[in-house]
């Protein structure tokens, strides 16, 4: 699956959704993304997971990590694998600004006392299409040892900084720091 036929998954599922943003809006998506895969079948459904995947690990960013950071009010490692999923759930044009330069997503006008802002879900929406978890892991394994090994090496990448420095954050993110940091 390429990535263009990735996100046309996706915004078919967002359609009909009332706000994305909330974290019960970007569920609603994964819900919709599983009914899609289970419906064009296994085959879809690893090929996204893959997908999925590929775009986990170009996301694994530090920069973007300091801005899901500070929206949610701190940000562990299962957090931000949830933050990007939620990201996935705003769609292509969002998740490409947002990776370009993360200070984007103050334009959602998201309630900064909304720190939730995950779609947990979205991780695991390949599954639908199996009866069993066995079956779909297998699968994604297989799949995976017919691709270069380091294909989904996660190497953080982006600027290494302090996240809980407010100056620093001020300069990075102006407009994300406007509306959760004053």
């Amino acid at each position: 699956m390429d990535e263009d036929e990735f996100w046309a998954v996706v915004e078919d599922a967002r359609s009909g959704v009332g706000d994305t943003r909330t974290g019960e809006g970007a569920e609603e998506v994964a819900t919709r993304v599983g009914q899609r895969l289970a419906a064009s079948g296994p085959d879809t459904a690893v090929a996204f997971d893959l997908r999925y995947d590929l775009l986990a690990a170009r996301s694994y960013d530090g920069t973007l990590w300091a801005a899901a950071y500070l929206m949610k009010g701190g940000c562990s490692d299962d957090a931000f694998d949830y933050f990007r999923g939620w990201l996935v759930a705003q769609g292509r044009t969002v998740w490409e600004r947002a990776l370009e330069n993360p200070d984007t997503l103050a334009e959602l006008g998201i309630d900064p006392d909304d720190d939730f802002l995950e779609g947990e879900d979205m991780l695991s929406v390949g599954r639908a299409a199996f009866a069993g978890d066995e079956d779909f892991h297998a699968a994604v394994d297989a799949a995976r040892r017919e691709l270069p090994a380091d294909t989904f090496a996660f190497t953080l990448t982006g600027d290494d900084f302090d996240y809980e420095d407010d100056d620093e954050i001020r300069a990075r993110f102006p407009r994300l720091a406007a509306v959760y940091l004053d």
